[in-house]
């Protein structure tokens, strides 16, 4: 019989503290979390509630303190520093809250930023990958603006695509409609449901609003360092691609 397959992600007892000058501040209690390839979650809480830290040390920018970390069924703990940076260049991407792109630089230049750092991925694909990313997001009339002609929620579509531009295993949304006004956010996380849905991507979204949250497809409440609620039974928002909710 075939071996089962590993869970993408999974942590066992998964405990963080940060230690100051011999204080010790814990933010995770035990955190026991299987994420299948090819899911969409949320996790979600008040600021405080360690969200953020989890979400750093899935995307392998952490350690945990104890516990254990399986990534596709390995132990994370043994892996050296080369092998980590590995995996940061080529199995996981980042969105962030503040974008975080170079204002007078193209669009394209934008995204094929990661592509200089991929080991594998030959220099002459990179202009092919990155417009193929870029169309993914509808940017493709705007490859050639500088990241700072476009609007919030355009810049954010480019820092989705810079994130698929390698194919990676996972893409973490850190608060992604946090700068946005209300159609923009609408619009990313239209994105982003379209990556899941018609890619199968596998998408971990970190907010604190419960109507971005439920864009996903299973929720993850944090409160005070612990797992309070893990839940597939809620009404999942749609939107209609055009910036409205259906």
């Amino acid at each position: 019989m075939p071996s089962k397959k590993a869970p993408l992600i999974e942590t066992i007892d998964l405990c963080k503290s940060y230690f100051n000058e011999e204080l010790e501040t814990p933010v995770l209690f035990d955190i026991n979390l299987t994420i299948q390839e090819g899911e969409f979650l949320s996790i979600m809480g008040p600021s405080g509630s360690g969200k953020s830290t989890l979400m750093h040390i899935l995307g392998f920018l952490d350690n945990p303190t104890s516990g254990k970390f399986l990534f596709r069924g390995d132990r994370t703990k043994s892996l050296n520093d080369d092998e980590l940076a590995r995996i940061r260049a080529t199995r996981v991407s980042f969105v962030f809250q503040a974008f975080n792109l170079l204002p007078r630089t193209s669009v394209l230049d934008n995204v094929m930023l990661p592509l200089l750092y991929h080991p594998t991925i030959p220099a002459s694909e990179r202009v092919e990958r990155a417009m193929h990313a870029i169309a993914t997001v509808g940017l493709t009339e705007r490859a050639t603006y500088f990241t700072n002609q476009l609007s919030g929620g355009q810049q954010q579509r480019v820092a989705i695509a810079r994130a698929l531009v390698t194919e990676p295993d996972i893409i973490f949304a850190d608060e992604p409609t946090g700068n946005l006004d209300s159609t923009s956010g609408i619009q990313v996380m239209d994105a982003l449901q379209q990556l899941h849905d018609d890619m199968g991507r596998t998408i971990v979204l970190v907010t604190h609003e419960e109507a971005t949250a439920r864009h996903a497809e299973r929720i993850i409440h944090l409160k005070d360092g612990r797992i309070a609620s893990d839940s597939k039974k809620f009404k999942r928002v749609r939107s209609n691609g055009k910036g409205k909710l259906k």
